[in-house]
Formats: C-alpha cells, structure tokens, sequence
C-alpha cells in the first residue's frame, strides 16, 4: 500500500509565487503584447527579471530574425508598423495567405519587411515561393541569405544549401549555425562536424548544436565528449540545456538532474526539458516537485511548462494538483493560449470529467488540429463513439486537415463502441481521400476492432497484409482477443510471434497464462510462470489509484498495510452481502490461481479496485463520484461487481484503466460490457 506525499498540493509559499508570477506575466504583457521574454536564472538567484528577447527560439537561432521593435517605431511610419504588427501575427497564427496580402500593400517595402514575410515562407514546401520573394529584395541583407539557407534546409535541399552557402557576400554566426543545424537535423553529422570545425568563432549556440545533433542521430556518447571539450567561455545556457535534454533522451534522469543542478545558469527552457523529461520517463513526480521548484524561484512557466505539468497530474490521477494549475492558468492571460486549452482539456479527459473537458473545446476562442484530436480522442476513450465522430465530421467542416493522430482517436472511437462497419470505412478512406498514410498504430487499432467483434481470422489477414513488418503490440492486441473469445490455438500461435520480437514481455507470458488459467489447464499455467522465473521476466504488478483530500492512494491486490484497512474490510464485508442480495456472484474464472473456490473468491474480492472503492466509499462524502485509476485492464469480475456496487451504493464509480473510461451508474456501465 503507498500513500502518496501531499506534495501534490501546493503550499502557501508557492501559491504566493504564483501569484506574483502571474502579475508579473500580466504587467509583462500589457507593456509588450508581442514579447515572449526568456528567463536567465543565476543558480541561486529569485524573482529575476525577464529578458526581452526569447534567447532560445529555434527559429530566432537558426533565421536570426531582427525583429526589434524599438527600432522599427524610431523610423517607419505608423501605417507600415500596423501592417508589421499583423503581419507578424498572422504568421504565429499560421495565415501565410493574409500575411502576404498585407505585405503587398504596404507602399515602402523596408528590408525588414521582406525578411518578415520571407520567415513565413521558411517551412517544408514553400522553396519556391521563398526564392521568388527573395530575388524580389533590392539589396537583401544578412538575415534575408540566412532566412533562405534555413528554408534550403527546411526543404531537405542540402546540396543547394551548401552551394548557397559558399556564394553568400557576407557570413555572420547565426549563418555557419544555421548550417551546422540543417545538416546535423537531417542526419548528415560528418558534414556539420566539417562546417563547425572550419567556423572562425564557435559560439555557445554552435556547440549546442553539434551536441543536440548527436542526440538526435542517437549518439550520446559524442554528444557528451564534445560538450566536456567546450571551452567554459563557449559553454554557455544553450549547451547546458541541449546537454540536459540528450540525458533526458537517453533515459539518464539523474545525470540529468546533477548537470541540471550544476548548470551556472539556466533559461526557462531549461526547466522545460528537465520537467517534459522527467514525465517522459514516467517520474511525474520528480517533475512536480520540480515545477514547485520553479515557481518558487519565481520561474515564470510558459504553455509548454504547464502541457508538461498537466500530463504529470493526468499520469498521477492528482486530480486536485490539475485543478490548482487550471485556476492559476484561468487568472493568466495564458487561459486564451491554444496549447494550455488543449493540454487542460486533455487533463479532464483523463480525468473522467468528459463534461468540462467539452465546455472548455466549445469556449476555446481559436482550436487548432491537436485540440481537435484531443477531444475526439476523449469522447472515443470514454466509448462516446458517435459523438466522437461527429466532432470528426464538424473538424473537416471548419476546414481543419485531419492527420495521423486524429484516425487514431477515430478508430478507437469506432472501436469503443463496436462499429465494426465504420472503422472499416475509416481505414480504408485514410490514403485515399485523406493523403494519410496508416501507420503501425492504425493497423493495431483494426487488429483490436476486428479482435474484440470475434472477428480473428479477418485480424490475422489484416496482419499479414500489412506493408511493414508485425511489431510487438500488434501480436500483444491479438492476444488480448484471443484472450476475450477464449481461443487457445490463435493465442499460443500469437504468443510466440510475441515472444518471438520480445522475450522479455511480461504481457505475453501472463496473458497466455490467463488463458491457460481460464481453461484450468494449470499444468500449462504452471509451466508459463516456471519459465518466466527462469528468464528473470516480472510480471507488471496491478494497482489502483483514488485521490481522497488531495492525496494520491495506491492500493495493490490483497494489501494490508493501509491505515484504514479495518474500515475497509468491514466495508467490503458490507457490500458483499448487499450485492449479493441484489444478484451478484463472483466470476470465479477470474480468479488465475489453482485453488478451492472459497479462496478463489477472497482473492477476487481484495483486488486492488474493489480496495480503492471500499476506501473511497467511506472516507468522501455521499453522492460525490468516485474516480478510481486502474494500470491494467479491469477483469471481468471487478467490471460485475462495480456495477452491483453502483446500484447498491447510489454512487457513480469511474474507473479508467489501459484500455478505456468505464462510467458505472445504477447497475450498469457505459461500455455495454464491451471492452
């Protein structure tokens, strides 16, 4: 039994630093509605001021874009401002159309003019468009040859990009940097290493970018002897950070987290890669304790920080964490930023609280295609299958492009709700009417469409016409099938392709088990669990997670150590015989152990979700739902009787587990007890 620490509250003292934060974002913004200010934090100072330039935007690095405001308002007239300032906004917004239509129109072009609207063509596809406007500048400048080589290397042209090169008049650093970063972003390492030793004066960004070129082709051993040979007058915030982020990479949070601390200065982006690193190597809570940290040293936190955050608490069910940082987000001008909306009604998402996670899509002032695949995404998980779909429909009627991720939530929608038909009509419309291409992700989707509707034999052709080679979890997909319909032959045939790709897989020794189990053919059940002690191959242990006053409880399978157990046995003690009274009997074959059936139901009944659930029952108040978080796939057993204990109970019980939500209320559930 674990009880997690109350950490996941905020104190006082960062209640009061966020409040200072977000005066400070609101004085910040009301003087400069156009800055995106970056913070340089000395190891030990607070509460610094932000700098006025964003010294770590990939873009500003790489185009060296002078858009310095001051300037501009010293020499040009108002009405060419204007149109410099909606140009500029267009592009964040990414309206390339209305941007060039306002640049036409301004009667005196500056240079500044035509590098501006030149960075809106600096993107995949639009070479072309850019060399014509470039050849339409007088006297193009440095930062008008710089936009250009970005945009060679945006297009993937490295050739054309190197020839550009050598004939520019005139090379600054943000020149040799760009072309370090091209040639190391498009894999080709031996040529950036060539351009960066021929540099005349390495800077902290060139450095930076060999080493997070490293990274990125998965060379970290490179990467770290190439940032111990920088100078310490070269090495600056942008090496410490890329540093940082290629231990992250590579799964090393501690060294990350001892450079991290020994950095002499860091940039909010610094934090950024500490916080997304720790939640992508599933420590959610370092990275909370982390973004305490942050705010406490007054660290003003940016969308990215908070989509980071807000995955941490969906990771940790710290619900009421989730709902601290929406009310400083909604008292921020940050609440009308698309990546905080989107990141927080994915949050209540995952969270169970598909109602406000819909007010927020609905309220949104401007949704982009990831917030479209966020909510769609939602209603599929919580098995609202045609909702989900229309919302798919109403995206294309807005003129919204589906991509990759958006079939993925419209599968699983197609799949939550048993729409065999029309997730076939999906898959198939994919590249033909929608230019995506599927990939694995969308092939496990139909494997578990058509697995879960009994339809096997058409999942194993789906399988074996598929143009790439089978991974791991689509035989992991057709195994849980084969586990639903009870089809031992498929199973082992699937298990072994499993095993096969990885020896390792927990998930294929136990669930072969489970059927074995299923069919008490206990020999062969004994014989998967001898073999898998023999490979040193563990079973992921199941848990289930209810938070109760702003702490987090864990309970596992027949725990006895948490604080409450004796009201929780007499709990459970109590509901057994209610729901028996109202027609339950426990699912015997759940039970995977070669025991007597009086034992077999002790066993099923101190599972770790009927535990959570007891403990929820008697310690929040009555009527209030009770949100339980489940790693694995609920069984079959805890599924009846969440049911019978909602019925019995008066309660709404909602429980997410790997596969899905499950909304059970007055003796039912809201997947049809199809899941």
């Amino acid at each position: 039994m674990f009880v997690r620490s109350r950490f996941i509250q905020f104190s006082p003292t960062t209640i009061t630093s966020l409040s200072r934060i977000r005066q400070s974002t609101l004085t910040s913004l009301a003087f400069n509605a156009d800055s995106d200010g970056t913070q340089l934090d000395p190891v030990g100072a607070r509460c610094l001021p932000l700098s006025r330039f964003d010294l770590v935007s990939a873009d500003n690095v790489i185009a060296h874009k002078p858009f310095d405001g001051n300037f501009q308002r010293s020499i040009l007239p108002d009405g060419v401002l204007s149109s410099h300032r909606f140009i500029r906004r267009c592009l964040r917004n990414g309206d390339l159309g209305s941007a060039r239509r306002e640049f036409e129109k301004i009667p005196v072009k500056t240079n500044f003019s035509w590098n501006l609207i030149l960075s809106g063509y600096s993107k995949p596809g639009k070479l072309k468009e850019a060399l014509l406007l470039f050849h339409r500048i007088a006297q193009p400048d440095i930062f008008s040859f710089n936009i250009l080589l970005s945009c060679y290397f945006q297009n993937g042209d490295l050739e054309a990009a190197h020839l550009f090169f050598d004939k520019m008049p005139v090379k600054d650093s943000a020149s040799w940097n760009t072309m370090i970063s091209g040639f190391s972003h498009n894999g080709k390492m031996t040529e950036a290493l060539q351009v960066f030793q021929a540099m005349p004066e390495k800077n902290d960004v060139a450095w930076s970018a060999m080493i997070s070129g490293y990274i990125q082709n998965g060379n970290l051993d490179s990467a770290v002897n190439l940032f111990e040979q920088a100078p310490l007058s070269d090495k600056g915030v942008f090496s410490w950070t890329a540093m940082i982020t290629g231990y992250m990479t590579f799964g090393h949070t501690k060294l990350a987290r001892e450079l991290f601390d020994e950095a002499p200065v860091r940039n909010l982006v610094t934090w950024n890669s500490m916080v997304s690193g720790y939640v992508r190597n599933f420590q959610g809570e370092d990275a909370l304790k982390l973004f305490k940290m942050m705010i406490e040293f007054c660290v003003r936190p940016n969308p990215s920080t908070f989509s980071s955050v807000l995955l941490a608490c969906s990771e940790l069910s710290a619900v009421t964490l989730g709902k601290q940082i929406h009310q400083f987000i909604y008292k921020s001008p940050l609440y009308l930023n698309t990546t905080c909306g989107t990141s927080l009604l994915s949050m209540y998402c995952k969270f169970g609280v598909l109602q406000d996670a819909s007010k927020m899509f609905e309220e949104m002032p401007r949704r982009d295609v990831v917030t479209w695949n966020a909510m769609i995404s939602g209603f599929a998980q919580h098995g609202i299958g045609k909702k989900a779909i229309e919302l798919f429909d109403e995206m294309r009627l807005v003129g919204n492009k589906p991509n990759w991720i958006t079939f993925v939530g419209v599968l699983l929608a197609c799949n939550h709700a048993g729409l065999v038909k029309l997730g076939m009509h999906y898959f198939d419309s994919m590249e033909r009417d929608y230019e995506v291409v599927p990939r694995p992700v969308h092939y496990t989707c139909m494997v578990d469409l058509l697995g879960r509707a009994g339809l096997l034999s058409e999942a194993v052709e789906l399988i074996n016409k598929m143009p790439f080679k089978p991974h791991t979890a689509i035989f992991g997909t057709l195994l849980g099938a084969c586990r639903i319909h009870k089809n031992l032959k498929l199973a082992e045939y699937a298990a072994e392709k499993l095993l096969e790709l990885d020896p390792r897989s927990s998930a294929g020794y136990v669930q072969l088990a489970n059927i074995y189990a299923a069919m008490n053919k206990w020999n062969e059940v004994a014989r998967i669990r001898q073999h898998m002690k023999n490979s040193n191959v563990v079973k992921t242990p199941g848990y289930s997670r209810i938070e109760v006053r702003g702490i987090v409880h864990e309970f596992r399978s027949g725990d006895r150590v948490h604080s409450e157990l004796g009201l929780i046995e007499k709990k459970l003690i109590d509901l057994e015989k209610r729901m028996k009274l109202a027609g339950y009997v426990p699912d015997l074959d759940c039970a995977l152990h070669d025991v007597e059936e009086e034992r077999k139901a002790l066993i099923l009944s101190r599972h770790s979700e009927k535990l959570a659930i007891a403990f929820g029952l008697i310690s929040m108040p009555p009527g209030v739902p009770i949100l339980i978080f489940k790693n694995l796939r609920v069984c079959g057993d805890c599924h009846s009787a969440t049911k019978f204990i909602s019925l019995v109970e008066k309660r709404e019980i909602i429980v997410r587990d790997t596969s899905r939500f499950h909304h059970f209320s007055n003796g039912s559930c809201s997947c049809g007890d199809y899941w």
